[in-house]
Order: structure tokens, then sequence, then C-alpha cells
């Protein structure tokens, strides 16, 4: 046998051998499965007022996108806004919310912000209150809002820095623990 004919023969085993491979390989194991469904439903750009069992709006969104799991019926927000209005005859004014992410619970009692947390208000006076935070969670129809991390709570003259807020929404009352304060005078 010449050397030629020994050259052909390997190349076509190689051949052989390659064509084999990539032909077990066409069709792959599948995956394990994470349970994890595609969204039911994605918007962008939108508006949604939730309202709560007697009819009332409980809050107000606003973002860029949100997408609903259909096995959860949750939803997880980009860059949200969410404004939770005061009741009626409140004296507090409406608290407009906004972070990196969001997520509502199915029921829609439930808001979890994450990622550079801002929530603004007024009190009947008009002054201002901003809690700024990494985490926080709100319940819109309750109008209570906490947090267990860290938080900087601003009104004017005051700036009070603590853990574990909780926080009465419609009566603009605030509680921290191990809170460190530092006031201003405002006037002048």
């Amino acid at each position: 046998m010449n050397w030629r004919t020994l050259a052909t023969l390997a190349l076509l085993g190689g051949a052989l051998l390659t064509g084999w491979m990539l032909w077990s390989q066409r069709h792959p194991a599948a995956a394990p499965t994470t349970g994890d469904s595609p969204p039911d439903y994605i918007l962008n750009d939108f508006e949604l007022i939730a309202l709560d069992a007697e009819g009332r709006e409980s809050f107000t969104l606003r973002a860029p996108r949100l997408e609903r799991d259909p096995d959860s019926r949750t939803m997880d927000i980009t860059t949200p806004l969410f404004v939770i209005p005061a009741r009626e005859g409140s004296q507090a004014g409406a608290w407009e919310v906004r972070s990196r992410t969001g997520w509502v619970s199915a029921e829609g009692d439930e808001i979890r912000l994450r990622g550079e947390v801002l929530a603004d208000s007024r009190d009947a006076s008009g002054r201002p209150t901003r809690i700024a935070t990494e985490q926080l969670d709100v319940f819109p129809e309750a109008k209570r809002a906490q947090s267990p991390v860290k938080v900087e709570v601003t009104r004017p003259g005051l700036t009070m820095n603590g853990h574990h807020l909780v926080a009465d929404l419609e009566g603009n009352r605030i509680t921290l623990k191990d809170t460190r304060s530092r006031y201003e005078n405002t006037a002048r």
C-alpha cells in the first residue's frame, strides 16, 4: 500500500468521525427547566392606576417597562414612579416614590422597591419630607412603608439617619431605630 492510499483512508476516517460527532450533538438533551415562564404581557412607557377593593385609587404607576409573570401574577418594573394618594380628608399629601426596580404582588397590596429609593411628600403645612434608602416595602392600601436597611429622612431643619424604618404614610409619621439626628436652624 502506498502512502497516498493510507492518507486517503485516514482523511476519510477523520471525516466520518467528525460527521458522526456533529450528528450525535444535533439534538442535545433538553436542559432542566427552572419553572420560569416568559411574561404573559409587557408594557412599555405606560401609566397604570390600581384600585383598592372599594374602587378607590390605591396607587398610580408610571414606568418605562413592566413584565407580568403568568404563574405568580406578580409584576417586575424598571425605574418605577409610584404615586400613593392621601385618603380623602387626610391632611398629608400624596407620596411619590421612585427606585431603580420595583415588584408588585399579585393582589397589588405590596410593593417592593430596590435601588436608589426616594420617597417624597408634603405634610399638612406644605413642608417636604424625603425618605432615601436602598430598599423600601410599601403597603399602599394600609398607607404604610417599612425598610430594614439604612435610611435617611430629611425635613426642613432636620436630617435623621437610622435603620428599621416604619412609616405611616397617611399621617406622615416616621419611626427609625438606631437614629442619629442633625438639627439646623431654618428660621432667619
